[in-house]
């Protein structure tokens, strides 16, 4: 069955299809909400509701960009929607490389886990924000809609963690290379 055939199957509402269409992503679905929690049962049940307002609304799919990005941001307001009920604050667990390669003089010597310590480092706003933008890919009206803050305002904490881990790995690196020196 093809991307758009199953599509069609699931406006009509067709159990074998929604089936199809939840197991084809539910890994990816429930990768990124284990980003959010360390609670593999909320995170599943946070995947369920998301997949359950996918095909509500997947009639609203209009082709423009991939499914997979598409049902991703109707997981996340899933997502965004059970901190908010909770009165939780999301907490940030993973970082993407794309963010290192602006910065390869100073990637080349941190390890990831180094890498990681310092990205724990920043600000929750500002580690919140960051993943959302340089994870997950949602611009910054998006993030400013879930999180209650201005488009201007998640601009600001992208480039606040930027220069923040620019610099925080500047300093790893001086240190690394002074170590290195005296070896």
């Amino acid at each position: 069955m093809t991307e758009a055939q199953l599509i069609q199957s699931c406006i009509a509402n067709a159990r074998k299809a929604q089936e199809q269409l939840y197991k084809q992503h539910f890994a990816a679905m429930m990768s990124m909400c284990m980003r959010y929690t360390s609670d593999r049962d909320l995170a599943a049940e946070i995947v369920n509701n998301g997949m359950l307002r996918v095909f509500q609304k997947i009639q609203l799919y209009e082709a423009k960009g991939s499914l997979e990005g598409w049902i991703r941001r109707i997981v996340f307001h899933a997502v965004s929607d059970h901190f908010k009920k909770e009165k939780k604050y999301v907490q940030f667990m993973v970082f993407e490389e794309k963010e290192a390669i602006q910065m390869p003089e100073a990637v080349s010597n941190v390890y990831y886990e180094d890498l990681m310590k310092l990205v724990y480092q920043l600000p929750n706003m500002t580690q919140k924000v960051f993943t959302l933008y340089a994870i997950e890919g949602f611009s910054h009206l998006e993030i400013g809609e879930a999180l209650n803050i201005s488009d201007g305002t998640s601009k600001w904490h992208v480039s606040n963690a930027r220069q923040k881990l620019k610099a925080m790995m500047e300093e790893e690196n001086t240190i690394f290379n002074s170590i290195r020196s005296t070896i």
